[in-house]
Formats: structure tokens, sequence, C-alpha cells
């Protein structure tokens, strides 16, 4: 039996440094002074905070997949994979640059030796402003050759209220509900789909439940016509967790999402039981509500011993 250790986390604003020469100029009229101070001094820290982290998860042996978001660009991931290359590991990069107003994209990391890259989409958001698009990488698991597809997630924030942005991460829950369907078209309807990421709404906002079509029913995953998403996170809600706080309040807005192929029986790759967390390691919380400590920037409350304004989610899969 193989395992692997899965992880997601919103990286918080890991730009490259204010002067870049990979930074297109429609960014950096729209950045202005946002990354102000934010030289290469401050990015080694953040890469060094954010790494130290990593280093600890899977009992210090790392993930066999990180899903990112808040990513500027390729070299900066870069960066962070010479950080983590005391764990020994073939760590490759799949990114795509976006046309985020913000350059902010999605991203994963995976170990080379257990997985190989077969393709990588994009799948366009359709939104007046841009914003992330979706992003599905298709790997194989080199021990069986069975498919494992990626779709990492960052959904239009909350800014303006939760009501009037809601349409906008409606309308990303629906471009993700029909790519799951097509991809079932090509794949077959068994077919391993992990779904991850920041998705700015909670497991039982509407635009999550009613459009991505996710449940905490394993039955309706399992006997529904329509594809539906088995969402792992109801059961730590339960418990007062959250991955970003409001008002110090926990809010579950980074989610693992799974197709049936994971949980009908018999299913060659599942999720192990119980093995479902929300990351907190000593030194990531601060107050008595032990909410993220986050970096922050030069221009706006920055902690050079703060990580990210979200907590990181793991699980792992089990393949028989």
């Amino acid at each position: 039996m193989n395992e692997y250790y899965i992880v997601w986390w919103n990286l918080e604003n890991l730009f490259d440094v204010e002067n870049s020469a990979q930074r297109p100029e429609w960014l950096k009229r729209y950045l202005k002074k946002e990354l102000h101070g934010w030289d290469q001094e401050i990015l080694d820290k953040k890469i060094q905070q954010l790494s130290r982290i990593i280093m600890k998860m899977n009992d210090g042996e790392g993930p066999e997949i990180l899903g990112v978001c808040e990513v500027e660009n390729e070299p900066v991931l870069h960066q962070l994979l010479e950080s983590l290359s005391p764990l020994g590991r073939n760590y490759n990069i799949a990114h795509h640059d976006t046309s985020d107003k913000r350059g902010i994209d999605v991203a994963f990391i995976y170990d080379g030796d257990k997985f190989e890259f077969e393709r990588q989409f994009f799948h366009i958001i359709l939104k007046r402003t841009a914003t992330r698009d979706l992003f599905q990488v298709n790997l194989r698991c080199k021990s069986s050759g069975r498919d494992l597809i990626l779709i990492g997630n960052h959904w239009p924030s909350r800014r303006g209220g939760v009501f009037f942005s809601e349409p906008y991460r409606i309308i990303a829950a629906e471009t993700l509900s029909y790519w799951c369907e097509r991809i079932q078209e090509e794949k077959g309807k068994d077919v391993a789909i992990l779904i991850m990421g920041d998705f700015n709404d909670e497991p039982h906002n509407r635009s999550v439940t009613q459009y991505a079509l996710s449940t905490n029913s394993i039955m309706k995953v399992k006997n529904s016509r329509t594809p539906r998403l088995y969402n792992l996170m109801w059961p730590l809600m339960g418990r007062g967790l959250g991955t970003h706080y409001f008002d110090n309040f926990p809010c579950m807005l980074d989610q693992f999402l799974v197709s049936r192929g994971f949980i009908r029986d018999n299913a060659p790759i599942k999720v192990k039981r119980d093995s479902v967390k929300v990351e907190r390691f000593s030194g990531m919380m601060r107050g008595t509500s032990k909410i993220p400590r986050r970096f922050g920037r030069p221009s706006s409350e920055l902690d050079t011993e703060g990580f990210s304004d979200h907590f990181p989610i793991s699980l792992v899969l089990e393949e028989v």
C-alpha cells in the first residue's frame, strides 16, 4: 500500500521582489506602492518561514503534493523549492501564469519520484475583471499507473461584502462543476479528482453546495447521476476549527473536495480515515483565539516571525 501526504496552503502574498524584472508593466502599475520595501532580504525571510513549516509536515518528510495559491511567478516557486532541498525530495513545479489583476497564481509542487506529469490545463472563469483561473494538473501514480487529477482553486474574495461578492464565487463554482463533468466524460465516472483551494466561502455556503455540487453525504456522491463532490471539511468545522479568521472567528475557507472515484466501493485510491486536518504548528498562532500569525509586508503589518494569514490543510491518500 502506498500513502501520499497532500497539503494545500494559501501562502499570503508570496510576491517576487519589488523591482523584479519578471513583473509586467501592467502589474507594476496596479501594485504601485504595495510592494514598497519588499526586497530580497524580506522575501528570503518569508520563504524561510514557509519552508520551516512545510518541512515539519508528514513527520518531517514533507508532502508528496503541495498545492499553493497567492504566488506571483515561477521564479519565486523555485526559490521556495530550493529552501526545501533538505527534504531530499525530487520536487517539480506545475504553474500557470494567470491574468489576475494582482498577479497572484495557483500552483502545485509534486514529488517527481512518486508522480509522472501528464498534462495541465487552465479553466478561465468568465468574470468582468480578471481573476485566478482554475488550474488542473493530471498526474499519474508511478507505482500503479493510475490517474490522479488535481484542481487548484482560489475563488474571488469577499471584498465589498459576502453577498455583494457572492455571484463571482458562484461563477467560479459553476466553472468547477462544468469541468468536473467534462473530466468524467473523458476519463470515466470513477476517475479520482482531488479538488483543493481557498474558496473564500465555507462548506455550507451556496456557491460550494448548490453550484460546485459538494455535500457532506457520501451516499449522494455515490448515487447521484450528476457528478457531485464530497466535502471533507465538515467534521473539522464541527470542532470549531478554521483556516482563516475574521474578527477572531474561524472560517473554513480552505477545503478539500473529492469525486466519486475516491469513495466508491473498492476504490483503489482512498482518503485515509481521520487524516484530514488543519495544520497548526507551534509559533504559527497568535492571541488567545490562536489565529494565524501572518507575515504581512513592509507596506502593511510586517511581522518577519509570521507565516501566512491562512493555516494549511492536509490529508493522506491510500493507494492499494
